[in-house]
């Protein structure tokens, strides 16, 4: 016969077994997509109480097996299911984990635990909002004082209270089934002793291993909720970003077109066709990537509109690797570089200049660099050259964004020596798209960002 000291021990043990449980339980990425949703289908809610039942009855195999008694949670894990996934989640995780001892001639196991799933659905139906089965305490003088505190506010408090007193009603159901039938009809743990503490102590025990699965697992749907809320702010940064880019060089074009409609209305004509070529580009483009073959087709179209203008005082060369081509790159990266380039580079000059354009990759690098022999940035200008202007500012904040420490932006240019820009980042490609989110070069949660836009080129 166990101690006193060796009852409250198990106890113990048994409030570390359904923490570890629930910790298992979450690594898994099917439990937290079913943890996340509250509407579940017929089909879900059976996968959740398979996933339930299929732990929980790991302890009853281990008590039945090799008679460690604190690894029973068949109560406290039919209770759980019921209150997270409903009747049929409840029920079934009932089933399961009653089917164990059932087969060890316990015949009261299986109708009990399938009516305490049962009975833990009927108290999620009960809750005034679904959240609430969530903020359940395992601390009883915590959901008391909540009660006494908001009583007047709504029924929040109440449903702690009621759950509370489910908890303990339950494991009294349980402890008075197995004093009527015997213990081999029934397993149940109770002090062989009458001392208050000990038997407060059970109970109490039964309520912690209730509330702590729901503690572990709101911390985790927590988790996810506050990386997708990061996910999503940074998915409006970067299309507030991109909106910059666009306006910014549509006002430009716009003024060169302005320019011309009145001196040489046949070049106006061709930019306007020229720009109505890039502005149809632009709407049909979503995403946050695009491959350098499909950025280098719009910065052509990009250069005519120039080349308009400059004529033959403007030279455009390509010095592009054949295997840098299908790599992704932030899109519309160039075309502001290559604007600055030539406002501040090459339109000083009467003579023009030209604009080399190199793209090449190695051990998972890409590296782009953008240069030009125009008339240089001032050295004293080049403390102010993120702050001064809107296209490469934005390219820089983008690729800050995109890949955090993994990337860089450097810019070197001398007075009358022109200017060279190189980008170095992480070679991207579709095909490193079929691996998981996490798997990818990228920084943070701008991963999931660069899944969802290769997923969009597929569809």
């Amino acid at each position: 016969m166990p101690t006193e000291k060796q009852f409250l021990v198990s106890l113990l043990v048994k409030i570390g077994i359904v923490a570890a449980m629930a910790s298992i339980l979450v690594r898994w990425n099917a439990v937290k997509r079913l943890l996340l949703g509250e509407q579940r289908t017929l089909n879900q809610r059976l996968q959740f109480g398979l996933w339930l039942g299929g732990m929980f009855s790991l302890g009853v195999l281990v008590r039945l097996l090799l008679g460690y008694q604190a690894a029973d949670l068949s109560l406290e894990g039919a209770l759980v299911a019921g209150l997270l996934g409903g009747y049929v989640t409840g029920s079934f995780t009932g089933l399961l984990v009653g089917l164990p001892a059932f087969f060890n001639k316990e015949i009261l196991a299986l109708p009990l635990m399938v009516g305490v799933g049962a009975l833990g659905g009927f108290l999620r139906e009960l809750a005034p909002d679904p959240e609430e089965v969530w903020r359940f305490s395992p601390f009883f003088d915590l959901n008391i004082y909540r009660w006494f505190r908001h009583r007047r506010r709504g029924p929040s408090g109440a449903f702690h209270v009621l759950l509370l007193f489910a908890c303990v009603s339950l494991e009294f159901l349980r402890v008075l089934l197995g004093h009527l039938f015997t213990s081999s009809k029934l397993f149940y743990l109770y002090p062989q002793w009458q001392d208050p503490l000990v038997v407060a102590a059970l109970y109490l025990t039964t309520v912690a291993c209730v509330a702590l699965p729901l503690k572990v697992w709101n911390n985790t749907r927590t988790e996810i909720k506050l990386e997708e809320q990061r996910r999503l702010l940074l998915q409006a940064k970067l299309e507030s970003l991109s909106s910059q880019i666009n306006p910014h060089f549509l006002f430009n074009t716009l003024n060169s077109v302005a320019s011309l409609i009145r001196s040489d209305q046949e070049t106006a004509r061709v930019l306007v066709f020229k720009l109505s070529t890039i502005l149809r580009r632009l709407l049909r483009k979503h995403d946050n990537f695009s491959p350098l073959r499909d950025e280098l087709d719009l910065i052509e179209d990009y250069l005519s509109i120039e080349m308009v203008r400059f004529g033959d005082k403007l030279k455009f060369v390509k010095q592009i690797e054949e295997s840098a081509l299908d790599a992704l790159i932030p899109s519309m990266m160039l075309q502001p570089i290559l604007e600055n380039s030539i406002k501040h580079g090459l339109s000083p000059q009467v003579e023009g200049g030209t604009i080399w354009l190199r793209a090449g990759s190695s051990e998972g690098r890409l590296t782009v660099t953008i240069e030009d022999d125009g008339v240089g940035i001032p050295p004293e200008a080049m403390s102010e050259i993120y702050s001064r202007g809107i296209g490469v500012s934005n390219v820089r904040e983008r690729l800050a964004m995109l890949f955090g420490q993994q990337h860089s932006m450097n810019i070197g240019s001398r007075p009358g020596g022109g200017t060279r820009v190189e980008i170095r980042m992480p070679e991207l490609r579709d095909t490193l798209y079929e691996r998981q989110p996490e798997a990818l070069p990228l920084a943070g949660a701008a991963a999931g960002i660069a899944v969802e836009a290769a997923a969009r080129r597929r569809a």
